[in-house]
């Protein structure tokens, strides 16, 4: 089976030549991570991806998490593995200095998380939850559970989850039943049951740090009646030494399609002692912090399994000898099937795919850093709100495509792609969970098009748009750019169009939304992607006499999205219009025969 190789040569593209990483930290007065600091930090978590945590991956999928008395035992070499990952200072990669971390940009810890992903996705969605945790906690925890848990989470020393679904409430978290009731030392008595809990319980750390939704009894019904809980494992002492063991357990684990080395865990809480954070009653606004963290980083793994499947296929295509390929001049034998015009299709459309969700995913992980960090207010405002728009975009286009990508993996490798030996199935069943991770992409779809578009009347999807053509728009009279930047312009008037008719059609038919909410979301990410396209080319074609064939190659890879996978959106854009009533028909019968 082959093994997972970091695609250093694009990332370098990506954040050194596309999004001008350092320059951009200079301006936020950061001019410490210059080019070299960034690629040693590459180069480091590639020989870490490569050659500690890929061997693992197939062995994890093979042994996966067992239960037993409450405790969790992850596949052999997960807790080795985990150990090196923390004393190398990955979990802190994105910390800030003051808890321990290293206070990188997002833009280069988020390119990091898809390398450890593409290695193995399972191991490292530990310290990825954690991460979020940590994240969580900084910006809603109060001042004393900063100081006690945010550096035993940025050094890995502690790990952390998200505890909202419920065994009846999934989507709707307004029908969770999870109770806290105030004790006289100011705590909190946790009780209730949370289920597809991601590592809620392992044995690779000495504490599990568990943000709990649960509701207090005065709350008012729905979500405006959530609170937000810290609850621990082992509830420390005040020196941060480990107490007493808290009323919280693992009652089981489920038993996957994939991901099978990290447990998803169903959590009792059995009058567990907990700590609010946050408001009363504004716990779902302070989780969501920790949501959309994850909803962009779940989407970067996805975009790193998408590419260790590709690199799969494309090497067993170098490699299969087949058929005779046309014009090939083969006199007898045959072909490698990568001269098959067919193949190179399958290859072709996961390469322009990963990379282009790549470029798109690590310029929105830019926006955090710039919504963050910049000196001027309007910057930062501006950044945030692309940033709100582009999320689930991200998340949901690029686990859709991952799922597509690794099927066409599969298909490169025929009969061999669906058994074990060659790992393109597993890859297969393990990227399948980002799309119902983190809210299902249904969700993504509906917070795009009902949250982010209906509820302004699309005035700031307008504005993203305008920011597309008026790009593209002034790269049409460019040398070499008329054939990347037109079919930009079209699709932007087409999103434009298609926008203020679902605008207007959804004041009158409440089902508009919902019928059109998925190609709505998959118009508007190849939108986006074709912006980050045409960056691509204005970079990449200057370069791409050189001599370097990298250079080349990234403009004959535009070329290829822009002819032969943008005009689905032709089709998105009927389906659109089509309205509901073909969805809504009442005659269509649907009931359980």
């Amino acid at each position: 089976m082959s093994q997972y190789k970091t695609p250093l040569r694009d990332f370098q593209f990506v954040l050194h030549e596309l999004l001008e990483t350092s320059a951009v930290m200079q301006s936020c007065g950061r001019d410490e991570f210059d080019r070299d600091t960034i690629d040693q930090v590459l180069s480091a978590a590639g020989q870490f991806g490569e050659e500690v945590i890929s061997p693992l991956n197939a062995r994890g999928d093979e042994e996966g998490c067992t239960l037993r008395d409450g405790v969790v035992t992850t596949p052999s070499g997960f807790r080795e593995a985990y150990q090196q990952y923390i004393e190398n200072g990955w979990s802190a990669l994105g910390c800030s200095t003051e808890h321990g971390g290293s206070a990188f940009p997002t833009v280069v810890e988020n390119a990091v998380s898809e390398i450890f992903g593409a290695a193995n996705m399972a191991l490292t969605s530990y310290p990825g939850m954690s991460n979020a945790t940590y994240v969580n906690l900084r910006a809603n925890g109060s001042p004393e559970l900063k100081a006690m848990y945010l550096p035993k989470l940025a050094s890995g020393q502690w790990a952390g989850t998200m505890c909202l679904t419920e065994p009846h409430a999934g989507t709707d978290l307004g029908l969770l039943r999870t109770r806290a009731e105030w004790q006289a030392d100011g705590s909190y008595r946790i009780t209730g049951s949370k289920i597809f809990i991601s590592g809620g319980e392992h044995d690779l750390t000495e504490n599990i740090v568990h943000l709990v939704l649960a509701r207090l009894p005065d709350a008012p019904t729905g979500v405006k009646g959530i609170s937000l809980f810290l609850v621990p494992k082992e509830i420390p002492n005040a020196d941060g030494t480990l107490g007493r063991r808290n009323a919280v357990v693992c009652g089981s684990i489920e038993h996957k399609m994939g991901i099978h080395g990290n447990s998803t865990c169903t959590m009792n809480f059995d009058g567990a002692t907990g700590w609010l954070v946050g408001d009363a009653h504004k716990g779902l606004a302070g989780m969501f912090v920790q949501m959309n963290h994850l909803r962009l980083g779940v989407g970067i793994t996805a975009i790193g399994v998408m590419e260790a499947a590709w690199q799969k296929s494309l090497r067993y295509a170098n490699e299969r000898v087949q058929g005779r390929a046309p014009g090939s001049g083969t006199v007898s034998g045959a072909d490698p099937i990568l001269l098959h015009a067919d193949v190179r299709r399958m290859l072709l459309t996961q390469k322009a795919s990963v990379e282009g969700l790549r470029a798109l995913a690590l310029w929105a992980s830019q926006l955090i850093d710039l919504s963050h960090a910049h000196p001027d207010a309007e910057r930062r405002r501006d950044a945030g709100a692309l940033l709100a728009l582009l999320t689930p975009v991200v998340k949901a286009m690029a686990s859709d495509t991952a799922l597509e990508s690794t099927l066409t993996a599969m298909q490169v490798l025929g009969g061999h792609g669906y058994v074990r030996d060659n790992g393109v199935e597993q890859h297969v069943r393990d990227v399948r969970i980002v799309g119902l991770y983190e809210g299902t992409n249904g969700v993504q779809a509906m917070d795009l098009l009902g949250r982010k578009v209906l509820a302004d009347g699309g005035l700031r999807m307008a504005g993203f748009i305008e920011h597309v053509s008026r790009q593209a728009e002034a790269q049409r009279d460019q040398p070499g750019l008329q054939e990347f930047a037109a079919p930009v312009v079209e699709l932007a008037q087409r999103l434009a169009a298609v926008t203020s008719e679902l605008v207007e059609l959804s004041t009158g038919d409440v089902h508009a939304a919902g019928a059109a909410s998925v190609p709505y979301l998959r118009l508007v990410g190849h939108l986006a992607l074709s912006h980050v396209w045409l960056r691509a080319v204005q970079v990449a074609l200057p370069k791409s006499g050189s001599g370097d064939p990298f250079y080349a190659s990234k403009v004959a890879t535009a070329r290829f999205y822009l002819r032969r996978m943008m005009p689905q959106c032709l089709a998105l854009c009927e389906e659109i219009r089509a309205g509901a009533a073909p969805v809504m028909d009442p005659s269509i019968l649907l009931s359980t025969p």
